[in-house]
C-alpha cells in the first residue's frame, strides 16, 4: 500500500508540475477589443458601414461585433506588414480592416447595388473567399468568407 501511495503521489506531483509548466502566462492579450478610426465625417462613415456593409450601428455611433456569431471564425488575426508593402494599396492608410462575412455573394451584390467599386476578388484562396473595397475615408476593407 505504501508503494502504491508513493506512486500516486509521484504521478500527481508530475501532473501538477506539468500543469504549471504548461499554464498560459497572465497579463497577455486575449483578443481585439475594438477598432477605432478617426474620420473627417464620423456620422457619414458610420452610415456607410451600416448601409453598405450591414453593420448594426448603434445610437452611440459604433457597432458591437460578437465573436460567437454563427459562422464567425474562432480567432482574429493580427499581423504587421513591412512599411514598403503594397498589400493595402490603393489605400494610403497604415492599416486595413478585415471583416468576416457569412455570404460573399450577398455582400458583393450589396456593394454593387451601392455603387461601391470592388477592387479585387479572390474566390480560390486556401483560407476562403476574399473581396476588397475602400470605405469613404480611403481605408482598405478586406471582406473574408472563411472556408
Amino acid at each position: 500500500m505504501k508503494a502504491f501511495l508513493k506512486s500516486v503521489f509521484a504521478i500527481a506531483f508530475a501532473l501538477a508540475c506539468q500543469g504549471t509548466a504548461m499554464a498560459e502566462p497572465i497579463g497577455r492579450v486575449t483578443g481585439i477589443g475594438g477598432l477605432f478610426v478617426k474620420s473627417k465625417d464620423p456620422k457619414a462613415l458610420a452610415n456607410w458601414y451600416r448601409d453598405v456593409l450591414g453593420l448594426e450601428v448603434a445610437a452611440w455611433g459604433g457597432a458591437a461585433l460578437a465573436y460567437d456569431a454563427p459562422g464567425h471564425p474562432p480567432k482574429i488575426s493580427w499581423m504587421a506588414f513591412p512599411q514598403t508593402s503594397d498589400h493595402m494599396a490603393p489605400s494610403a492608410r497604415e492599416f486595413m480592416v478585415n471583416f468576416a462575412v457569412d455570404d460573399m455573394d450577398a455582400i458583393t451584390a450589396r456593394l454593387r447595388a451601392s455603387n461601391v467599386a470592388i477592387l479585387k476578388c479572390d474566390d480560390d484562396n486556401a483560407f476562403g473567399r476574399f473581396a476588397w473595397v475602400q470605405d469613404p475615408d480611403g481605408t482598405l476593407v478586406e471582406l473574408w468568407q472563411p472556408k
